[in-house]
């Protein structure tokens, strides 16, 4: 039995912030313990001065570190590897809008890659089934209406780890199809959308429970049309955020807190140039030109993705939107893992939860990672 100390820190848990020590044993949270209790003999970390939070969970990412999820095993492993450095223990694999043959086998590889590492808790399929009127970075000769021949080709190529759909209900059948992803097991997401409210209201009744980044590819707010945002307000669903400062400003994010208080998932949304260098990169079907960390597509402009971390999509919730830091650690780990039902393993720090741990400094810059009790990015003070 191996167990560590945490000493010292400011303890980050679901309802404060805390003075005390956490005790890790094989890989997992024992105790949240008041300071001056270690002392067992066991190893003791001193963290004095830092903040230790949950690890963070992305429900939307598509690379990272010069990779691409839709590119293959090895690009799946270097993408993942580059945000659990930057504190994403867990996360879904996201993919863009292909030809369908090609969607397939970006599927079959993603799954065969999720059997192999704990830290995937599925897959997240952002397409073909979206408006071409709010279709973004989504090459438009692939997208289609709603297929339920299709879907069902694409949950069998994903072998039960197909977590995410993301469809636009306004599209014909789209309705159905929202039904079958739920039906499946899966989570039906509204986005890529032109629907109105009163159709993304239907889609929420009948099974939709999340916003693609809300805001971002679909139909705006207006007084007199709510549309997606409105929906999900008044049906409770959660809402992702692209806290990047390009793709949302921070006073909509204060928005949406205020209007799905609790219901607001901060994701990334990021593409292969996150921690990489800028310049020309591929994504789905086009050419993106990144420069000063922005990423747009060389035809036209269209923000195409981010290259944001989580570590600092929180740490922008809490000193530019104004959130506290409990609120937006929650809106990183504990919403996310409570949507995909994985809240009693991962999410919080509570006991009997994985040891997914996120050591910060003072100015919430991640010095240290750890996922199952073993430090992933050594901690660095």
């Amino acid at each position: 039995m191996t167990t560590i100390w945490l000493t010292g820190g400011e303890v980050v848990t679901p309802d404060g912030v805390v003075d005390g020590n956490v005790r890790v044993v094989d890989g997992v949270i024992a105790e949240v313990a008041p300071v001056g209790t270690a002392g067992d003999g066991s190893e003791s970390i001193d963290l004095s001065g830092c903040f230790v939070l949950p690890g963070f969970i992305d429900l939307h990412v598509h690379g990272g570190g010069g990779a691409t999820f839709d590119e293959g095993v090895d690009s799946i492993r270097t993408g993942l590897a580059t945000h659990r450095a930057n504190g994403t223990t867990r996360s879904l694999i996201s993919l863009v809008t292909g030809p369908p043959t090609q969607m397939e086998a970006s599927i079959a590889a993603a799954a065969d890659y999720a059997a192999t590492d704990p830290s995937v808790l599925g897959l997240h399929l952002e397409g073909p089934f979206l408006s071409v009127h709010r279709r973004g970075v989504h090459d438009p000769a692939s997208l289609l209406d709603p297929d339920p021949v299709l879907l069902q080709r694409f949950l069998t190529a994903g072998r039960g780890l197909v977590a995410v759909v993301t469809v636009a209900p306004e599209l014909p059948g789209g309705l159905d199809l929202v039904r079958q992803i739920v039906a499946a097991g899966a989570h039906a997401a509204v986005g890529h959308s032109d629907a109105g409210y009163d159709v993304a209201l239907q889609a929420f009744r009948v099974g939709a429970d999340l916003v693609t980044h809300a805001f971002n590819g679909m139909r705006p707010l207006h007084h007199r049309d709510p549309a997606i945002i409105g929906a999900a307000m008044d049906a409770g669903v959660v809402l992702e955020v692209i806290n990047d400062g390009v793709h949302l400003h921070e006073a909509t994010v204060r928005l949406l807190r205020a209007v799905a208080p609790g219901r607001v998932a901060l994701i990334t949304d990021a593409m292969g140039a996150t921690c990489a260098s800028d310049g020309l990169y591929r994504l789905g079907a086009f050419d993106v030109q990144v420069t000063g960390g922005e990423a747009r597509l060389v035809s036209d402009g269209t923000i195409a993705g981010s290259t944001l971390t989580m570590g600092v999509a929180v740490r922008r919730a809490v000193q530019v939107v104004g959130m506290s830091l409990v609120e937006a650690v929650n809106a990183a780990s504990l919403v996310p893992a409570t949507l995909l039902g994985v809240a009693d393993r991962f999410g919080s720090i509570r006991a009997g939860r994985a040891a997914d741990l996120v050591v910060t400094d003072a100015d919430l810059g991640v010095r240290g990672v750890m996922v199952d009790g073993n430090w992933f990015r050594p901690l660095n003070r």
